[in-house]
């Protein structure tokens, strides 16, 4: 390490790279000493994480995302509920960070590492800083690299945590998010709720809503389709999708892409086999 004086009298203090990497070498030996000593208890983790998710329904709302195409959509379980079970599983580093901007596209890379296990999974995703009338300005890609951040996140946390912990607390959200229906009449209540939440709330109207989930009336909504509905609600407070994209737009080729982007990383995790 050595110092130096710029010309306006500030003292910088250059570190070699050896000194960083002994630095976050050595934290990360304590973090899985640590973990080591103080493993995690799996069935403690996913009860806390259900009691978390079904705490009240905004809570459930937000553990959902749906990405509509063409009349369908493609639903999974979201960044916000990666970061509860992140909190619960334990034991874990996790960080995500952009890594290059160029002409076409911003791109995040993050890397989550089971300190107990010793499994790591690093993640890179791309989104395209193009529109129809060119380049993103600043503020925009800023905007971007964010939303790229929290979708590596997302699938990084998703690589590690086994699939079966992750659906059993997603099927517990999902309850949480339909509500009881269990018979027609509360179904159709439920149905009923949901719509005219999105009527007040975006300004779309029920053939809007039915048409970007593929179906053809209100009644033959399910509870999954009402999970569906959520998710694209959630994606819309998140910034990933506008109710214009969402609900109205047709799909040009650049939107086409953007969409079979956002599903293709949905699948991804909804397949996961971990």
């Amino acid at each position: 390490m050595s110092n130096e004086i710029t010309d306006e009298g500030v003292e910088l203090k250059i570190i070699s790279p050896d000194v960083i990497y002994q630095q976050d070498k050595a934290i990360v030996d304590m973090q899985v000493a640590t973990a080591k000593q103080f493993p995690r208890s799996i069935k403690k983790a996913v009860e806390n994480a259900i009691t978390t998710v079904t705490m009240d329904v905004e809570t459930a709302n937000s553990c959902t995302y749906s990405v509509p195409r063409g009349g369908k959509s493609v639903t999974g379980p979201s960044v916000h509920l990666a970061k509860i079970l992140l909190q619960y599983w334990g034991n874990m580093r996790v960080e995500t960070k952009v890594i290059g901007i160029d002409a076409k596209h911003v791109t995040s890379q993050a890397i989550a590492f089971d300190l107990e296990t010793n499994v790591a999974i690093k993640v890179e995703v791309k989104r395209s800083v193009l529109t129809k009338t060119g380049r993103m300005n600043d503020d925009m890609i800023t905007v971007t690299g964010n939303a790229a951040n929290a979708i590596a996140m997302r699938n990084a946390i998703y690589a590690v945590i086994p699939k079966s912990v992750v659906t059993k607390v997603y099927n517990e959200a999902k309850k949480a998010i339909t509500g009881d229906v269990s018979d027609q009449t509360k179904l159709i209540n439920r149905r009923k709720q949901v719509f005219d939440g999105f009527r007040e709330t975006y300004g779309v109207a029920e053939a809007e809503i039915l048409n970007a989930i593929g179906l053809a009336a209100i009644d033959h909504v399910s509870p999954d389709d009402i999970v569906t509905i959520i998710g694209i609600g959630q994606a819309i407070k998140d910034g990933d999708t506008t109710v214009e994209l969402a609900f109205r737009t047709i799909r040009d080729s650049a939107n086409s892409d953007e969409y079979n982007q956002c599903a293709s990383d949905m699948a991804k995790i909804n397949s996961k086999e971990t």
